[in-house]
């Protein structure tokens, strides 16, 4: 059991130079998925989705390490390093993927502007 955790964290949060699958994953999607405005403005993706086969998210959820804030600094400096804005917040969610995936995860983005408040 160890030997699993350990690997998961591996794939989601890597040690320090290193990218895990996931982040790496992330990162690929905000290069990919960035919209050039004008001529000082790309805006990348800010909200995803990261579906994780049932088991890895049941344990992760029940870890006391928060991953999706951690991913979602990574992915706030990556931008700041390419020069990339965003709409609204960097939102990470992690969902049980459905039962029939036989991949380990599917990360899905898009731009999503910030909501706007009710006075």
């Amino acid at each position: 059991m160890e030997q699993r955790t350990t690997s998961m964290w591996r794939r989601m949060l890597p040690a320090r130079h290193e990218q895990g699958e996931a982040l790496t994953t992330l990162l690929r999607q905000c290069d990919e998925n960035a919209l050039i405005i004008g001529r000082q403005r790309v805006v990348a993706p800010n909200a995803f989705v990261i579906e994780l086969l049932p088991e890895i998210h049941r344990l992760i959820a029940a870890s006391p390490v928060p991953v999706a804030p951690a991913l979602a600094g990574q992915v706030r400096r990556h931008a700041a390093e390419q020069g990339y804005t965003f709409v609204g917040p960097v939102a990470i969610d992690l969902r049980p993927a459905p039962d029939d995936t036989a991949v380990r995860f599917r990360v899905h983005s898009r731009i999503a502007p910030a909501r706007r408040r009710e006075c």
